[in-house]
C-alpha cells in the first residue's frame, strides 16, 4: 500500500459511512438494521487512535469492534479510491439533497424528486428561496397552499434545529475528542479546550463547545468548516461557528488569540447562572463578560489575564473549578476562601470498585479484569458480581460463589493488584440483603443495590432502603436512586431520611461512573457531605473497557464538591479493605 492519494482520511471515511447510513434509513425496512451497522462503523473509524492505513494494510479492520467483512470492504474502498460501491448505488436511487430535504415535514421522497426535476432543488436553502419566490406553486401537484405549508414547515424546522438535542456525556466527549484530533492536524500551534456542559461534566450536553487559542483564528474556523462530518453550518463569523454533525451533535467553535483565551474559556464554560453573578463582580474589574445566545464576545484590556485562575484572583476569589460553576454557593464561598482546594482527582483513586465478571453479566474473566486494572496503575480491584436474586443477570449462587473465590485466589498468585472478593447484593423488597449473614460476613466488600420493583411508593421504598442501610454489615449504597439518564427517572424515596440513617450506620454512598447512571446526583452528594458520609467512586464495569468509567464518576463527584479525603478508594489497599470489611468496625 504505497499511496492513497485518491483515497480519504478517517474523518472523510466516517462521513461517507454516515451518508450511507442515512440513505439506508430512508429506504426503511430491513435496511434500517444495515444503517445501524454503518453508523457504528462511522463512530469507530472517526474515533480510531491508530493509523488507519496500517490497520488496513495488516487486514485488521474486522478486529475492530462492530466492523464485519462487508463494512470493512467499503472502508477499504474509501481509503484506497475515495469511492464506495454501496454509496454510489444508493445515490442512484435518490434525488440529490435527499438527506437534508427529507427532514422537512410534508416532503416525501417522491415530492423531493419532483422539486429537483422541476427546479434543480438540492437543499433546504434552495427550497426556501424557491418557495419565497413563488416558484413552487407552479409545479404540478403542489399549488399555492402547498407552497405556503412548506414555508411554514421550513420555519418550524429551523426552530426545531435551534433546540439543542442533548447527548449523553460519554457520547459528547467522544465526539469532542474527534474534533480535537481533527483540529490538531491544522499544523498551527494550538491550545484546545472543551467548554460548556462538557467541561462542567453535566450528565447530558446540548452543544459541544470548543475554545481554541491560535494566532490565526479566522484560518482555524475556515479549516474546521472543512471537517467532513459537518452536515450543516448554523452560524458563522470570522472567529466563531456553530455546526451540526452527521449524527446530530451540535458543535460550537470559538477561535481566539492568546490574549483573549482565558476570558473566552471562562465565558464559554458557563453556566449562565454562574456568569450572571460573576458579571456583577467583573463590571468594576479588568474584563467585561458578555455571553450571547449562541456566540461569545469578550472584551479585554491590554493587561489581559493569561489564565482563569488569574481572572478569579482579580475579582478577589479563589479559583472555581469548572465542575462547581452552577451557582450552588460557589461564588459566595470563593471570596471567603471556603471552597475545597483538594477536590477529588482521577489520580487520587487507588482502586477499582464495583466490577463484574463472567460469573454474572460481565464480559471478561476475573483474571482479565484484574490485569486490566493493574495495567491502569490500580492497587486493588473489587470483584462484585450480582447476587442470586438477580437471576436475569446470572446472579452468583452460593455453590458458584465458592468456585469464584477459588478462582480469585488462583489469579491473585499471578498478579500484583490486590483482588477483593465482593458482591453487588440486591436489596430485596423487604430491605434485607441477598445471601445469608454468614456469607455476607465473608466478603471483603458489599455493594447493596436495587434492581427490581422500582415503582414502590416513596414511603415503602424509603423503608426498604433504610432497613438495608441499618444492617450490621458494612455496605456501599450502589447506584443509589436507580436512574438511567433519559431512560428511567430516579425512583421515589425520602433521600434525606436515608442519608440521615447512613450517617449513623455502617455504610457509604457510591458515586456510580457508568455514564448511563451517574448516580447519585451532585445535589444529593452535597447533602451527604453535610452529614460527613464517606463515598466510593465506582466504575460499575461489566468489561475491561468500562474501567474507563472512572473519569465519569470522578467528574460527578467533583460536581458534588467531594474531596479526596471523603473517598474510601483513595486509600491504600490495606486501609480500604479495613474500612469496608463487612465484619469490621467503621
Amino acid at each position: 500500500m504505497k499511496s492513497k492519494t485518491k483515497g480519504l482520511d478517517k474523518f472523510a471515511i466516517a462521513a461517507a459511512l454516515q451518508e450511507i447510513a442515512a440513505l439506508l434509513e430512508l429506504k426503511g425496512g430491513k435496511d434500517r438494521f444495515k444503517a445501524r451497522a454503518y453508523q457504528t462503523g462511522a463512530r469507530v473509524i472517526a474515533g480510531i487512535g491508530d493509523d488507519l492505513g496500517v490497520i488496513i494494510e495488516a487486514d485488521r479492520l474486522t478486529s475492530l469492534r462492530g466492523i464485519g467483512d462487508a463494512l470493512a470492504s467499503q472502508i477499504k474502498q474509501l481509503y484506497l479510491t475515495g469511492q464506495s460501491s454501496v454509496l454510489r448505488g444508493l445515490k442512484k436511487e435518490f434525488p440529490p439533497g435527499i438527506i437534508e430535504l427529507s427532514g422537512v415535514p410534508g416532503l416525501s421522497i417522491a415530492k423531493i424528486a419532483v422539486l429537483h426535476e422541476a427546479l434543480g432543488i438540492t437543499s433546504i436553502a434552495e427550497l426556501k428561496a424557491a418557495a419565497k419566490a413563488g416558484k413552487v406553486k407552479s409545479i404540478k401537484g403542489f399549488g399555492a397552499k402547498t407552497e405556503q405549508k412548506l414555508l411554514e414547515a421550513l420555519a418550524d424546522h429551523r426552530q426545531r434545529e435551534k433546540k439543542e438535542q442533548r447527548l449523553h456525556l460519554h457520547r459528547a466527549l467522544a465526539t469532542a475528542e474527534q474534533i480535537r484530533n481533527y483540529l490538531a492536524t491544522v499544523g498551527d500551534k494550538l491550545e484546545i479546550e472543551f467548554a460548556g456542559s462538557l467541561r462542567r461534566w453535566k450528565e447530558t450536553v446540548g452543544t459541544i463547545r470548543v475554545v481554541a487559542k491560535t494566532t490565526k483564528p479566522a484560518n482555524l474556523v475556515e479549516y474546521f468548516l472543512r471537517f467532513p462530518l459537518i452536515v450543516q453550518v448554523e452560524e458563522q463569523t470570522k472567529t466563531t461557528c456553530i455546526v451540526r454533525l452527521a449524527e446530530g451533535a451540535r458543535v460550537s467553535l470559538v477561535a481566539v488569540r492568546p490574549a483573549e483565551f482565558a476570558l473566552a474559556l471562562l465565558t464559554e464554560t458557563g453556566s449562565q447562572a454562574h456568569l450572571a453573578k460573576l458579571q456583577k463582580i467583573a463590571n468594576n474589574g479588568s474584563a467585561k463578560i458578555n455571553r450571547g445566545k449562541s456566540t461569545t464576545r469578550t472584551t479585554v484590556r491590554p493587561s489581559a489575564p493569561k489564565t482563569e485562575a488569574e481572572l478569579y484572583r482579580r475579582w478577589g476569589m479563589q479559583f472555581i473549578a469548572p465542575e462547581l460553576r452552577e451557582d450552588e454557593g460557589e461564588i459566595e464561598a470563593a471570596p471567603a476562601g471556603k471552597l475545597p482546594e483538594d477536590l477529588l482527582a482521577v489520580d487520587d483513586i487507588q482502586g477499582m470498585v464495583h466490577c463484574h465478571t463472567t460469573y454474572s453479566d460481565g464480559k471478561h474473566s476475573v483474571e482479565e479484569m484484574a490485569r486490566a486494572a493493574e495495567a491502569m496503575g490500580m492497587k486493588y480491584i473489587t470483584i462484585t458480581d450480582h447476587s442470586p436474586t438477580a437471576f436475569y443477570a446470572g446472579g452468583v449462587t452460593i455453590d458458584r460463589l465458592k468456585r469464584q473465590w477459588d478462582e480469585i485466589a488462583a489469579v491473585q498468585e499471578t498478579v500484583k493488584v490486590k483482588i477483593l472478593r465482593g458482591t453487588e447484593s440486591d436489596i430485596v423488597a423487604d430491605g434485607h440483603l441477598d445471601y445469608p449473614d454468614k456469607i455476607l460476613e465473608q466478603f471483603d466488600v458489599i455493594v447493596a443495590s436495587i434492581h427490581a420493583r422500582y415503582k414502590m411508593d416513596s414511603a415503602k421504598m424509603t423503608k426498604r432502603i433504610v432497613t438495608a442501610m441499618r444492617q450490621p454489615v458494612f455496605k456501599i449504597w450502589g447506584h443509589a436512586l436507580g436512574r438511567l439518564i433519559q431512560r428511567r427517572p430516579p425512583f421515589e424515596c425520602d433521600v434525606e431520611k436515608i442519608l440521615d440513617v447512613i450517617a449513623e450506620s455502617r455504610a457509604a454512598v457510591e458515586v456510580n461512573g457508568d455514564p448511563w447512571r451517574l448516580d447519585m446526583e451532585p445535589r444529593w452528594l452535597r447533602e451527604a457531605r453535610k452529614r460527613k458520609i464517606k463515598f466510593t467512586i465506582s466504575v460499575d464495569a461489566h468489561s475491561t473497557g468500562a474501567l474507563n468509567n472512572l473519569k465519569y464518576g470522578v467528574g460527578i463527584a467533583r460536581r458534588g464538591w467531594v474531596r479526596k479525603a471523603e473517598v474510601l478508594n483513595t486509600l491504600s489497599a490495606k486501609a480500604f479493605q479495613k474500612a469496608v470489611k463487612p465484619s469490621s468496625s467503621f
